[in-house]
């Protein structure tokens, strides 16, 4: 019975964050483009500003989806900004740890979005998403960073811009994008593919191999093994994950005794309220690259929104293996800093 009632909790605590928990309508609508960013050099377009400053590294956290009802991009009104504030107290638990953290607030591309037809003005929604992420890091490095060690972090439409994040701002032989790399620490985007071509296409985009190597990208999209296609992984495309339970890149098993901890969280404050030890195994898709996550029962892990296949375990990427990401943030953290010490002291 306990069991059933956490998973519930989980369930209840993502409709909650999502506002409209199971169907996604598409209107018809006219993205246009934004004449400007945000301004962040006001207080009010942060969430987080320098919280846990007694921490040595930054990390620039990017939200997930959270907007199901506007008809492109959304608008920074007070609902919108309680509802980012909910789903970005439950993403940050997992940084507070290890880092000062930053979020900025943007207009991100409504979950509406995703169901759009391909072409130019669903290119465009997200276009303007990053318009305000792009402004508020270039606003974070001018005025906060003061060179200290980075991780970028996003779930979702999240890694999406963490993603882009990397392609403008650290490729290139020029001092800024070399200072970036050597200040980089990681990048967790989880729940949105790094690919092959992404990997070639821009080479700064670093995928890891193991559990402490720094400057690389941290990605995995969980499924139960039953989907052939998804708006995360779309049919004939081979992500590049990392499994966080072994962190390994092959498809060898992760037995669940590995898993150091299955969350959920108050869905306003982010506070832990219970943790699974050894709940689930996770093994990596030979041919998809997806993380196929073991020993679960997907009734209880609902695919929520419908813009998102039965068996996508999309939703519960980060609570599925909480303790162990939680764990691994701070072993690369430290892992940086050693390395850093170290070529100081040389």
């Amino acid at each position: 019975m306990k069991k059933h009632i956490s998973l519930v909790m989980t369930i209840l605590m993502i409709a909650t964050m999502l506002s409209s928990p199971f169907s996604i309508k598409v209107q018809a609508a006219k993205v246009l483009p934004f004449s400007s960013a945000l301004d962040y050099s006001k207080a009010d377009n942060w969430l987080y500003d320098g919280a846990y400053p007694e921490n040595e590294v930054d990390v620039f956290i990017v939200a997930p989806s959270v907007d199901t009802l506007s008809e492109g991009n959304s608008a920074i009104t007070p609902e919108y900004k309680k509802r980012f504030r909910y789903a970005m107290n439950q993403q940050q638990a997992i940084y507070a740890n290890s880092c000062r953290i930053y979020a900025p607030y943007y207009r991100q591309a409504s979950l509406n979005v995703y169901s759009m037809p391909e072409g130019a003005e669903k290119d465009l929604a997200f276009a303007n998403a990053y318009k305000d992420v792009s402004a508020a890091f270039k606003y974070y490095l001018e005025n906060k960073n003061n060179g200290r060690p980075l991780i970028l972090a996003g779930f979702s439409q999240g890694a999406d811009m963490c993603y882009r994040l990397l392609e403008e701002y650290y490729g290139g032989d020029g001092k800024r994008a070399t200072d970036l790399r050597d200040s980089l620490v990681a990048v967790y985007a989880i729940g949105w593919p790094m690919t092959q071509d992404m990997v070639d296409k821009y080479p700064q985009i670093v995928p890891a191999k193991g559990e402490t190597d720094t400057g690389v990208v941290i990605s995995y999209e969980c499924e139960t093994g039953k989907v052939t296609e998804s708006i995360s992984i779309p049919a004939g495309t081979k992500t590049l994950s990392i499994n966080p339970l072994n962190w390994r890149t092959d498809s060898v098993k992760a037995d669940k005794s590995l898993n150091k901890g299955t969350v959920t969280q108050d869905s306003k404050t982010g506070a832990i309220t219970s943790v699974e030890v050894g709940k689930y195994g996770a093994y990596i898709d030979p041919v998809k690259g997806s993380l196929i996550v073991t020993d679960i029962d997907p009734e209880l892990y609902p695919a929520v929104l419908d813009i998102f296949p039965e068996g996508s375990l999309h939703l519960y990427d980060n609570f599925l293996f909480f303790v162990n990401l939680q764990e691994n943030v701070q072993k690369r953290t430290e892992s940086f800093l050693q390395k850093n010490a170290a070529d100081n002291a040389a």
